[in-house]
């Protein structure tokens, strides 16, 4: 089951439990505390299993326009079981219905770390386009890939 989380102490309380799980991809910890914190102000969806939440994704403005799937993750016993994707379909019906035409998405280039090819994968299957790799943004070692999608109907 999924669904919107409003109070910002549940909001931090949720995305700690599953970032600290991901060690993986959430290694960093001043990295990690950052998206703790700053989820408070995004959209903020959680997965739920078995009265116990397992995965969440956010959703922040980055322009008028646009809207960044700024963090996400899924406890490792849940992932390929579709958690991820109906989240992600969820964010997406709020971010068309909040009227934003686009959405991005900043991950690892694919073939830097087998764990981000996974994600990324994930986000290619969820119909995000590449759009360009900076390198400058996390370093020569993370390059980082910036996916979008289009949420125009029309297109």
């Amino acid at each position: 089951m999924i669904e919107q989380i409003e109070s910002p102490d549940t909001k931090q309380i949720i995305a700690r439990k599953i970032l600290e799980g991901l060690h993986d991809w959430f290694e960093v910890d001043e990295s990690r505390e950052k998206y703790i914190s700053d989820c408070t102000n995004w959209i903020f969806l959680a997965a739920k299993e078995k009265n116990e939440y397992v995965g969440f994704l956010c959703l922040k403005e980055t322009g008028k326009e646009t809207v960044e799937l700024a963090v996400m993750g899924v406890q490792k016993d849940f992932h390929r079981k579709g958690l991820g994707r109906q989240l992600f379909d969820s964010a997406k019906k709020i971010a068309i219905k909040k009227g934003y035409s686009f959405m991005q998405v900043k991950t690892v280039q694919m073939g830097v770390y087998p764990d981000y090819d996974v994600t990324n994968h994930f986000y290619l299957s969820c119909g995000f386009k590449e759009l360009e790799v900076i390198k400058e943004i996390w370093g020569e070692e993370n390059p980082c890939q910036i996916y979008i999608m289009s949420l125009n109907q029309k297109c």
